[in-house]
């Protein structure tokens, strides 16, 4: 199916998307960011422009969230794009009233441009090319040395909006989900709406040499540090009496691509998950923590075990039942499914991998960064990708601690490995007393 035409106003939301809006509220945004940090201050009214360029071209993120008898639904928004200097913390649930309805939001600050998305929109494979389409229309308007009409012409794709959910599921698959309740991070939180942000920049070089020494890709190996650091940092601080046999697993929830799996085009969500359970039994060394998350990846992404995640994952959005009742009662299931569902999961790792950009618009741009939106249950998110010869992991928590996070850099600096640090300075540096790299003025907006 391809992407609706101007007259066609409206369209279904996708399995997943249908969810995110009975699952959202301040608490809980489901809102992911695209960051990217230029290397020139970020002027306003060009930016306007290059967001308005973008939406001609994907056409598809013009759209506003509608309610119908029994689900929400997507109509073409022909408000203008609110384009405003950052001043908030960020994934925070986006308020149709300061945005025009629109399901994405556009910020900036100094040389930093921001796209925040509501999942109900698209996924962050979808979001990326949207992302990139503004900032390169951005830069074309910025430097007229850039400009290629031909290039431009070259750069359009193919795509549509269809449920690619519903065209590739398994009706007869079951659910592969564990019935072991994870490992809840533990500590004090911030204060509502507050969240801590710190981004390590690290030398994709000196980590391509870790992932070598363990056998692990970049995803499986930044697992299995994450784990490491929990364990360490967290589940030995607030379980040292306990047994080993007596704790539940850390459990990471690894979002993946469906698209590597199934013919699709479709900018509407299309992913799903895999989860690494790790048993405390696990977690006695490093190496061991390594060796079990390598084996995990190969058997929880063969074609069969995705499948079976997935299609488990579509009944819910395809339930006559729930599908047929009343909006009141269907949003009363669907948080208390979700809110059990989040019980399994101690947290969430989303590798977006390589930010590819055309070359010549690489000595504009410094890096880029992913941001998730965490919650009360999963007080800690986090998510990565590559640019250039930097992975910038980040970390986005609403713990009022951040012992994970500096356990996670130290451990990488053990390593011989380069990585430095860059924060909204909501808690104490990670760095333990270096030099942080985020000015006062950056704090100061931060904070606000």
């Amino acid at each position: 199916m391809k992407e609706r035409s101007k007259k066609e106003s409206w369209r279904k939301l996708d399995n997943s998307a249908k969810i995110f809006p009975l699952q959202e509220s301040n608490k809980y945004s489901t809102v992911f960011r695209y960051s990217a940090v230029l290397k020139e201050e970020v002027d306003k009214e060009t930016l306007e422009k290059a967001v308005e360029k973008a939406l001609v071209r994907y056409s598809a993120f013009r759209v506003r969230l509608r309610r119908g008898f029994f689900w929400y639904y997507l109509e073409n928004n022909p408000k203008k794009v609110v384009v405003s200097q950052e001043q908030y913390y960020p994934c925070k649930r986006i308020d149709p009233a300061e945005n025009n309805n629109y399901l994405f939001s556009v910020t900036y600050f100094e040389r930093k441009i921001n796209v925040e998305i509501f999942h109900s929109l698209t996924d962050g494979n979808g979001g990326l090319i949207f992302f990139r389409e503004i900032i390169y229309n951005y830069l074309d308007m910025k430097h007229e040395e850039l400009q290629d009409k031909d290039e431009r012409k070259a750069r359009k794709i193919e795509f549509d909006t269809e449920d690619s959910y519903v065209s590739n599921y398994d009706k007869k698959s079951k659910n592969n989900r564990g019935n072991k309740r994870a490992y809840l991070l533990k500590g004090k939180e911030l204060k509502f709406g507050q969240v801590s942000v710190n981004h390590l920049l690290i030398n994709s070089d000196d980590l391509k040499k870790e992932c070598v020494k363990y056998n692990l890709s970049t995803t499986q190996y930044l697992t299995s540090v994450l784990i490491w650091s929990i364990y360490n940092a967290n589940v030995l601080k607030y379980y040292k009496k306990k047994k080993n046999k007596n704790k539940k697993p850390i459990k990471v929830c690894i979002p993946v691509n469906l698209k590597k799996y199934y013919r699709s085009k479709t900018m509407s969500n299309f992913f799903s998950y895999i989860s690494v359970d790790a048993e405390m039994e696990t977690c006695v060394s490093f190496e061991k923590i390594a060796d079990f998350v390598r084996s995990e990846f190969e058997k929880k992404l063969s074609e069969e075990e995705i499948l079976k995640t997935m299609s488990g994952n579509v009944k819910i959005g395809q339930n006559f039942f729930i599908g047929h009742i009343p909006f009141f009662l269907k949003k009363i299931i669907i948080r208390s499914i979700y809110r059990e569902i989040q019980k399994y999961l101690s947290i969430t790792y989303s590798n977006i991998g390589k930010v590819g950009i055309i070359g010549k618009y690489q000595k504009y741009i410094d890096y880029f960064l992913l941001l998730i939106a965490p919650e009360h249950i999963e007080k800690i998110k986090c998510s990565s990708c590559t640019y250039v010869d930097k992975v910038i992991f980040t970390f986005t928590s609403v713990l009022n601690d951040n012992s994970i996070e500096k356990y996670f850099y130290k451990f990488l600096k053990a390593q011989n490995v380069k990585v430095s640090v860059e924060s909204n300075e909501v808690l104490d540096s990670i760095e333990s007393g270096e030099k942080n790299a985020v000015s006062k003025k950056d704090k100061k907006q931060n904070n606000k």
